[in-house]
């Protein structure tokens, strides 16, 4: 989703929620966390939370289970691609490469890789 689509959206939430802050502030900030959103997706979560909810819509909210859903299906592509580099230096009999197992223990600190 692009900062004219997330005006658009914002223009959708302030007719039902007409104290919805729609400063170019918040665009920017929701425009942050909706880069990699499906528009549509997004139009479609925010008119079914229109219909029951009394309080304009978090960023959660407008990302609704997909955005769950999709977090979800990076983690499994990111787990698939490691088992199959995994199967690639076992049936090659090579070490992993130089740095693998630094980058591991790094991980498991909790230390950003970049």
């Amino acid at each position: 989703m692009n900062k004219l689509q997330v005006i658009d959206l914002f223009g959708i939430i302030k007719r039902s929620y007409p104290g919805f802050d729609a400063s170019p502030l918040n665009v920017e900030h929701f425009a942050k966390y909706l880069q990699d959103f499906p528009y549509e997706t997004a139009c479609e979560n925010v008119e079914k939370y229109i219909l029951t909810e009394r309080f304009a819509p978090t960023i959660a909210d407008i990302r609704g289970k997909l955005g769950d859903q999709m977090d979800s299906q990076r983690s499994k592509d990111a787990a698939a691609a490691h088992f199959a580099n995994l199967d690639v230096w076992g049936a090659e009999n090579i070490p992993p490469p130089a740095g693998y197992w630094e980058r591991g223990r790094r991980l498991l600190r909790g230390e950003v890789d970049a």
